[in-house]
């Protein structure tokens, strides 16, 4: 047999390693020095919108890996953030656990109960799937209100602040670091992201990602071939469970204290709208969808008041911002699917691949 040239070799290594290129570690570079002089060039409130966006994209990303890769569609994602927060709730502040404690099992208790979720995508999907998942924000909405002992009932509860011992991730200024508390959660959170991303393409690039898109594509064709179907439908809902409460967690950890009203079917349709957005199947488009999706908001929010029909009070005649915010999601939720269906990574794919085939791009 002839051996392989050791070229093709390379070129084989190359596809498939995450940091493959040299364009690839430039990027990792340029993302590693950005993400030293960030906290240090930007004021409280952009600050405040990169963190919102990193803790949403951890998110966005399981919800991907469920819907955009093996095609089991939910609309029960708040719920798994509310049982995330919570879960941060109990197990940092009143049994006082570290962070490389808390932050884990909220995400092991997510996985849990999508464990048990996961069998209904057996015998049902499309439309009647995602009623069943929307019944989960419901459920929550009950468990959250009244289970008061753990959840503090409709006033909501204390999230812990990151912690090790005497070291608070959400106050690097004690260590003597020229460190706010928007810079110092913005430095704690990023690397999360980067795991969650490097785990999240590992999956996608395995086994087990292999099978959740042959299941979403044909999901027949894929039982025919050898594919596990229960196995890796339930897989599915664990591994985006798992994400999402660990995503709930960071939140509820960075607002400090959370309510049973944040988590409703509003956030499960904007997570929807960041996997839509960013990119159906896409891991990084999942990034992009989290900070469109965060942004909005505050660009409407910054808008409104040249508006003529857009008012600030709920009791005058208009419409009010929180409204417009809805519509404009909506709006755009329909734009991409219609326009754009590969969503902002499709265009970014686009783009990279011009400028790569430039001069020859056309």
């Amino acid at each position: 047999m002839t051996a392989r040239p050791e070229g093709l070799r390379i070129r084989y290594a190359d596809e498939i390693a995450l940091l493959g290129t040299r364009a690839d570690r430039v990027w990792v570079l340029l993302l590693g020095v950005a993400y030293v002089t960030t906290p240090l060039v930007l004021d409280d409130q952009w600050l405040s919108v990169l963190t919102f966006t990193a803790i949403a994209a951890i998110g966005a990303i399981g919800l991907n890996l469920l819907t955009g890769f093996a095609g089991q569609v939910s609309l029960g994602h708040a719920f798994f953030l509310g049982l995330g927060a919570y879960a941060a709730g109990v197990l940092g502040g009143d049994l006082g656990l570290p962070v490389v404690v808390w932050l884990p099992a909220a995400g092991l208790l997510g996985a849990l109960v999508g464990l048990a979720i996961g069998p209904f995508a057996l015998r049902l999907k499309g439309l009647y799937l995602a009623i069943v998942t929307l019944g989960l924000v419901f459920v929550g909405d009950h468990i959250f209100r009244n289970a008061r002992l753990l959840t503090g009932g409709p006033q909501g509860r204390a999230i812990p602040s990151p912690r090790i011992g005497d070291l608070n991730f959400a106050d690097l200024g004690a260590l003597g670091l020229p460190l706010e508390r928007e810079q110092s959660f913005f430095l704690f959170v990023v690397p999360l992201l980067v795991l969650a991303v490097v785990a999240a393409k590992n999956i996608a690039r395995t086994r087990a990602g292999r099978a959740f898109q042959a299941i979403r594509d044909r999901e027949i064709a894929a039982a025919i071939i050898g594919v596990d179907v229960a196995r890796y439908k339930v897989a599915a809902f664990v591994v985006s469970s798992f994400y999402a409460s660990a995503a709930g967690a960071l939140l509820g950890s960075y607002l400090r204290h959370v309510t049973p009203d944040r988590f409703d079917l509003i956030l499960s349709i904007q997570y929807v709208a960041m996997v839509i957005v960013g990119g159906v199947g896409s891991i990084y488009g999942s990034i992009f969808g989290a900070l469109f999706i965060v942004l909005v908001p505050r660009l409407v929010e910054q808008v409104s008041p040249f508006i003529p029909f857009v008012t600030r009070s709920a009791g005058a005649s208009g419409v009010t911002v929180f409204t417009l915010n809805q519509i404009v999601f909506g709006l755009l939720i329909v734009v991409f699917l219609v326009a754009e269906p590969a969503g902002l990574a499709g265009i970014w794919r686009r783009l990279r691949l011009y400028f790569r085939m430039w001069p020859f791009s056309y």
